[in-house]
């Protein structure tokens, strides 16, 4: 039989009715032929509930301690889709990762995936009778038709519809796309996931569950040659869960970059945009940023290095009131320009920007979060993203 794995957020779970919704859509797709292979998230809220436990109970948590308390939330939405899904005559089991096995690193909190055995899954459809990222793992693993990951949205927008009303429901998208949008904040799809599924050349859609979906519905991340038409710019995403850090008068000497990051890496601060300027003969400035709600480990990281008399800085400030917000797209790697018209756009509203990153396809800036909303529109209105490429 053919396979497909069916991806449930957390919305779509987020009660006993919405599971029973989501078990009917995994009806329809056995009715229709298919093994499924359904993953499930925490209902809504849950894992934000177990985090902030872990977060009461220990602010700088042991990583194995924080994944046993955060994981338990899948656990109980996966045994009720199972029991649901018996009620309705379906076959079902709910599995943990230990019972697949779902062979990952030692890296707790961000553990990657290295294999999934196919023995007890495969003896289990032959007997019939977590996460996007885990989803997308096992649909390459067994060769799945493809991976529908069903959400609260029908599908990826150009931006947040709750921001620009003019935000347009995308058909497809390419991967790598996909994956510069969520790494920059868009909320629809795990970064990890998309890099695998660009991997491995697992097809992904987006759809809703609340929604009776057919063949065209949602959007499909898929590989750039599938797409026949796309603009310069495919989306406009922002992240207004950040901070810039700035190490003021530091030593500008080799190693010093090493000497500040690598104590950052060991304490588990995602560094994103890095500037450095020369403040003063033989002395510099260090800017990062990092996710806001990493600063604490940030200071402490900082401290402890200049106690130890790794580095020498003057003073360490924290700007917690930034936005980033960028744009993405496949086709600015053929069309100059793109920068300039973002830049234009930003100043033409009197937005300041902090900090600036680019890459192949994607530009980056920070600014004031205050401005958050009207720099998203103002992208949105300046690239046409509302027209269809």
């Amino acid at each position: 039989m053919p396979l497909l794995v069916m991806k449930f957020g957390g919305t779509s779970v987020a009660d006993l009715s919405r599971i029973a919704n989501a078990a009917q859509k995994v009806q329809r797709e056995v009715e229709r032929g298919y093994d499924v292979i359904v993953i499930v998230s925490a209902m809504a809220g849950k894992t934000n509930e177990l985090v902030g436990w872990v977060e009461q109970t220990s602010p700088f948590f042991d990583a194995r301690e924080y994944d046993a308390v955060t994981s338990s939330g899948e656990n109980v939405t996966a045994g009720l889709m199972a029991l649901r899904l018996q009620e309705m005559g379906i076959p079902a089991r709910s599995w943990q990762g230990w019972q697949v096995p779902l062979l990952t690193n030692s890296a707790h909190s961000s553990a990657r995936i290295e294999d999934i055995p196919r023995a007890n899954i495969d003896r289990k459809f032959a007997d019939r009778g977590g996460s996007d990222t885990t989803a997308v793992a096992f649909a390459a693993a067994f060769a799945a038709e493809r991976c529908d990951i069903y959400t609260d949205v029908d599908g990826v927008y150009t931006t947040d519809p709750r921001i620009s009303s003019k935000a347009r429901k995308l058909d497809r998208i390419a991967f790598e796309e996909m994956l510069e949008l969520a790494s920059l904040g868009a909320k629809v799809l795990q970064t990890r996931s998309v890099e695998l599924a660009m991997r491995y050349k697992v097809k992904l859609r987006v759809l809703s569950s609340f929604e009776d979906n057919d063949e065209t519905s949602g959007t499909l991340v898929c590989a750039e040659e599938d797409i026949v038409e796309s603009n310069v710019v495919a989306g406009v995403a922002y992240s207004r869960d950040e901070a810039k850090m700035t190490l003021i008068s530091v030593a500008d000497r080799p190693g010093i970059a090493a000497a500040i990051f690598g104590p950052l890496a060991d304490a588990g601060v995602n560094v994103d945009m890095i500037v450095q300027n020369i403040a003063e003969e033989g002395r510099t400035d260090m800017t990062f940023s990092c996710p806001v709600d990493q600063v604490k480990r940030a200071e402490k990281a900082m401290t402890e290095a200049r106690d130890r008399g790794d580095i020498q800085f003057s003073e360490l400030v924290a700007d917690k009131d930034v936005a980033k917000v960028s744009v993405v797209g496949i086709g600015m790697r053929s069309h100059a320009g793109v920068a300039s018209r973002m830049f234009k756009a930003l100043a033409a509203e009197g937005i300041n920007i902090k900090v600036i990153t680019t890459s192949e396809i994607k530009i980056s800036v920070l600014i004031d979060r205050k401005y958050m909303e009207l720099a998203v529109q103002a992208l949105h209105d300046t690239f046409e993203l509302e027209k269809a490429g």
